[in-house]
């Protein structure tokens, strides 16, 4: 192992580590300061070790360079920072209301950011005004561990714009830094959480940005590829389908994660992470475990067991598909909730019954946990936008240069034709009245649309970038946000337009589309029909606090207008 340190001429200097105890390589390294570059070259028997290379360090704290094309200097990083009185918000999850963004996509186009600092951390907080009047607490980021672009895609001359190619663990990503420093980050994140938001980061530590076999040799695979990846019968095992699969059941690369989701909660202020592709993280040699040694690890952590947790309950390995399956503590994205609301608001049959029970919090499928285990969304970056959603009967991802054979065949989408507006604020009023935690879309807001593409992973230009306007549903998310409170207090029980309560009979009719739900201080109305209901109302009297289309009063009944939705509260 020998540490090359650097300048802007080139290498400057190198040294052997020495083997110290825990197997731990290391040096003392005198009068070096904070920007100082350097890498590793490691030397080896074996096909993946390479001293011409230089490698990334696994525990960087600050990336530069070219790191895709394998030219990337990590740099040491001066860790002081004034965060005066900040403090974790710890909105309770019953409270949290979540917004998934991209920084270069919110902020590149944004006319209030100044130009230099457009799509970087330095940009989030001259959006806290929007965020405040959307109703949210949590902004979500997609991924910004250090990540590099795949060579297929250098190759067609597009970058990787999710960023889900994570190459370093602790180090921010560059090309989202105006400044160059980690303190840009921790700026942000101070701000954020003045104005009482919480930052949740988007993580990936189910694989590397090093690819398969063929793929490029940046740090993990030529400092210890055996340990890193998971292997059988000598080749890599690929449950993420991005060919390796980082062996997080290994104890020193479950510790290095480990690290790195301490470092960023205790040094960067982050209030919580969402896993990407989770069950990788905690597949032994059987497969999954709900008892895995990395579950039961971060269950034990005195710091990561306070903070907000989120798994997305899939990867693609065998019995990969783990909705319900996480343990206490997490909180699981829901899909079932997704194409649910989608199904039901294009009209399909027989989903009368599936609505209601997403619309509860899902308790079919957490069991005795509570509703807020479920993550509920509508869309989110992988897929449709809201705006696409109601205007692509398919996708449409030429741009992405795989004959548009690359993401999901079948979205439940419907071109509404002059409804899109309608069926938008269906879709966002049934998602935040319903139980457990909501999550929109950033840009969904201002009718984001990425022309028909589903898949805009590799789409770093103005089909993802989203365009600042006004737009009333800003307006009427806030409503929701106010209004979603007194809908979910209380147990629920749903009754048929008639005002009596649903017989299973009803709700296997494939036919029916409305119902009506009452719960302690609120009254919630769909109708998926193309035709107006008229609903027999409960006792007492009642107030119109949203309607999403225009019904009214008709003596002791409501008349809901077809395709849509209404809220009524007691006056009382």
């Amino acid at each position: 192992m020998r540490l090359c340190l650097f300048d802007d001429s080139g290498e400057t200097r190198s040294l052997d580590l020495e083997r110290g105890p825990g197997h731990l390589w290391q040096a003392e390294v005198k009068g070096l300061r904070a920007g100082q570059p350097y890498a590793y070259r490691v030397h080896g028997d074996g096909p993946r070790f390479d001293p011409s290379r230089t490698l990334l360090d696994p525990y960087a704290r600050l990336m530069t360079g070219d790191l895709s094309a394998g030219l990337g200097r990590c740099r040491l990083v001066e860790s002081r920072f004034d965060w005066g009185d900040d403090r974790p918000p710890r909105t309770p999850w019953r409270d949290t209301v979540i917004y998934e963004a991209h920084v270069k996509g919110l902020t590149r186009l944004h006319p209030d950011v100044p130009e230099t600092l457009r799509g970087t951390y330095a940009a989030l907080p001259f959006l806290i005004d929007h965020f405040r009047k959307l109703g949210i607490t949590a902004v979500e980021l997609l991924p910004v561990h250090a990540f590099v672009d795949e060579p297929r895609l250098r190759a067609r001359g597009l970058r990787n714009y999710w960023g889900y190619n994570s190459i370093g663990f602790f180090a921010p990503e560059p090309r989202y830094s105006a400044s160059g420093t980690i303190d840009e980050f921790k700026a942000m994140v101070k701000a954020l959480h003045a104005a009482g938001l919480e930052l949740i980061l988007d993580v990936v530590y189910n694989h590397t940005g090093e690819g398969d076999a063929q793929g490029p040799t940046l740090s993990f695979r030529g400092i210890d590829d055996a340990t890193y990846y998971r292997m059988k019968d000598g080749a890599y095992e690929n449950f993420t389908g991005t060919g390796n699969t980082f062996n997080v059941a290994h104890p020193a690369v479950r510790r290095l994660v480990l690290d790195s989701l301490r470092y960023w909660v205790e040094e960067m202020h982050v209030d919580g992470f969402r896993f990407d592709l989770a069950p990788a993280l905690a597949r032994e040699q059987e497969g999954f475990r709900q008892d895995s040694a990395f579950l039961e690890a971060v269950r034990e952590d005195a710091v990561l067991s306070k903070v907000k947790l989120i798994a997305e309950p899939w990867d693609v390995g065998p019995g990969g598909y783990r909705l319900g399956a996480f343990p206490a503590g997490w909180h699981e994205w829901n899909d079932r909730t997704r194409d649910t609301l989608r199904r039901f608001w294009r009209g399909d049959e027989g989903m009368l019954r599936e609505l209601a029970a997403r619309v509860d919090g899902s308790p079919d499928l957490f069991g005795k946990r509570t509703p807020e285990a479920s993550i509920n969304f509508v869309t989110a970056h992988d897929g449709f936008t809201l705006h696409d959603l109601v205007s692509y009967d398919e996708k449409h991802n030429e741009g992405n240069g795989e004959d548009n054979k690359d993401g999901a065949n079948e979205n439940f989408s419907k071109d509404w034709a002059d409804q899109k507006a309608l069926l938008k604020r269906n879709l966002l009023a049934t998602l935040l009245l319903s139980r457990g935690v909501p999550m929109l879309l950033g840009g969904d807001e201002l009718d984001h649309t990425q022309r028909g593409n589903n898949n805009a992973y590799c789409q770093d230009n103005e089909i993802s970038w989203l365009k600042w306007q006004s737009n009333e549903l800003v307006e009427f998310i806030g409503r929701l946000v106010a209004l979603r409170t007194r809908c979910l207090d209380g147990d629920a029980v749903w009754f048929s337009p008639e005002g009596q309560l649903m017989t299973e009979e009803e709700w296997k009719l494939p036919y029916a589309r409305c119902a009506g739900m009452l719960a302690r201080n609120a009254l919630l109305l769909v109708n998926a029909h193309d035709g107006d209901i008229d609903f027999v109302l409960p006792a007492g009297t009642w107030h119109v606090a949203l309607d999403t289309a225009s019904g009214h009063f008709y003596g002791k009944s409501y008349l809901l207008r077809a395709r849509s939705l209404a809220v009524l509260t007691p006056t009382s």
